[in-house]
């Protein structure tokens, strides 16, 4: 959420969203120094969500490629797909297992 103001006045950094996104991510010295730029004024709300959004890009970089490597080659995302469903089914299936015992349905086929 934006207000009114313009470039040119001071902000409040205590009541902006964008600010308290950046500090999820964000080093706490980079966060400060936003902060600092609210309150100097002369610094608008699109350069707020330019610098969040330039964090967001060299942050989670990484895993961007990770996600487009993925999505460029289908049979590899398959291949990892099954081994996590495996995984998971043995998980289940002894999480089932336990379930049953303690309700005292011990159905073994």
């Amino acid at each position: 959420v934006t207000d009114d103001k313009s470039l040119e006045e001071p902000k409040d950094p205590d009541n902006s969203i964008i600010i308290d996104l950046y500090g999820l991510i964000g080093p706490e010295e980079q966060t400060n120094s936003l902060k600092d730029k609210y309150r100097a004024g002369n610094f608008g709300y699109g350069h707020a969500k330019q610098e969040l959004f330039e964090l967001i890009m060299d942050t989670f970089s990484n895993q961007r490629s990770e996600f487009n490597r993925y999505m460029a080659d289908k049979g590899l995302m398959d291949e990892v797909l099954q081994k996590g469903a495996e995984k998971a089914a043995v998980v289940a299936n002894e999480t089932l297992l336990r379930v049953r015992d303690k309700l005292g349905y011990n159905y073994k086929s």
